[in-house]
Formats: C-alpha cells, structure tokens, sequence
C-alpha cells in the first residue's frame, strides 16, 4: 500500500511556541499518486490568547477572526484522525511541528506527539540540499519552480500548503504521470512513464574511423597536455 503524503501548514499567534504563543490555523492537502487531491483538512483555531501584530501583518488574521471559532481540543480527534499513519510534508518542520505537539500536549495528556503516529519529512532540509547557499523559503522556491496562480498578499495555512504540495512536486523530481489531452481539452487517457530499454538490433549502426590526419592531430594535442602538466596523458598508457 502506498504512502499517504499530507502536506501541512500552520498559523500561529507569534514566533516562540515557549512564550506561550498558540496555532490559530491548520491547513492540510493530500497527495495521491504525487497529485494533489480535493482531500484536504482546514481549520481556524480559537487561541485564547492575542495574536502579535507582527505576526496579523503577515498572515492577516485578527483576533476578531477567531472569536467564534474551535479550540484546538475540539478539533484534536478529528486532525489526529486525518493525519495518523501518513508521512507529514512540511516546510521548516521542527516551527510546525513544535506548536502542533505542544496543542495536542495542552489539549490532553493521552494524545500522542506527531511523531510517534507520522513520518515527518521537512521540505526546507530537501531545498537546501538541492539549492545549497540560495534562498530556499517557500516563496523562493515557488518563484524557482515557476509555481504561480495563488494571492500571495497574505500566507495562510491551506494557501500555503497547496503552494508547498506544487513545489514539493517539483522539488521532489515532478509528477509520474502525465495527462494527454484530447483536441477538445479533455483528458484522453493516463500513462505511467517508464524506462524503456532499446534493442541494439533494430538500429543500422556504423563505425566512424579516425584518419591518419585526425590521428595526427590527435598526437600534437597529446604531446602539449605532457608539455603544460609533466604526465603522461592516459591515452598513451592504453
């Protein structure tokens, strides 16, 4: 049975999950097949607490927006449902993932930290690796991988995780299927790509002979590579 892939985001009221800062939105997309499905998991979270401007300046969230919404006890069983048994995709993970163990702590003492029931997988370690030394934040990486079409004029838990699950996408090796539209624009049909081996046999091939020129040639350079480093080139040695 394949993975289940879950690409996650949070809000929080600030920065520091140890100065008592809380999540005030979840937002989860599910891949199948490296796609992007119509499943997903959202929610507001009431924090009980103010959220720093700093912090409403970026993702436009007010304390106001959050008066009527669930707590985070109200919500556990069913995110922790949603979640259990899949590898978590998340960009600056050990942020994420400190404010969603640190609610499910507060929440109940029996629930589990998010990695005893899920792989987590951070994206941002994977963008390093492949990009060492560029900028590797989400936005960069969306510009990179020319991952357009969202209204960046705030971040926002679910907007941002369907930007990362395009991104991932990509930055993951892209999709193993490709779709084959019809004249009209509707699918055709589906294939798997695939390694396809070649058969030899089936192509005339010919040798292309050097020339007592070419070889000539070929001996000048030879002799000026020893000249430049002092070595004997390893085609002579053959």
């Amino acid at each position: 049975m394949p993975k289940k892939y879950i690409i996650l985001d949070t809000e929080t009221t600030g920065l520091e999950v140890r100065q008592g800062h809380r999540m005030i939105e979840i937002g989860a997309v599910v891949l199948n097949d490296r796609k992007k499905s119509e499943e997903h998991f959202h929610t507001y979270l009431n924090p009980s607490r103010l959220i720093d401007p700093e912090a409403s300046e970026v993702h436009g969230i007010y304390n106001k927006d959050l008066e009527d919404k669930p707590s985070f006890d109200e919500i556990a069983e069913e995110f922790l449902e949603f979640i259990e048994g899949s590898t978590l995709v998340i960009h600056n993970a050990a942020f994420d993932v400190g404010f969603l163990n640190n609610e499910l702590k507060l929440a109940s003492s029996k629930y589990p930290m998010l990695e005893d029931i899920c792989e987590i997988e951070d994206s941002l370690m994977i963008a390093r690796d492949k990009f060492p030394g560029q900028r590797n934040s989400l936005d960069a990486l969306a510009n990179r991988f020319e991952v357009s079409g969202y209204d960046r004029t705030f971040h926002g838990a679910l907007l941002d995780a369907n930007i990362l699950a395009d991104v991932y996408i990509f930055l993951t090796g892209g999709q193993s299927k490709f779709e084959f539209m019809s004249a009209n624009g509707s699918q055709s049909k589906k294939e798997e790509l695939s390694h396809s081996t070649l058969n030899a046999d089936d192509y005339a091939l010919s040798a292309i002979k050097a020339n007592d020129n070419d070889l000539k040639e070929h001996d000048i350079k030879l002799t000026d590579m020893k000249e430049r480093s002092s070595v004997e080139p390893m085609w002579r040695k053959v």
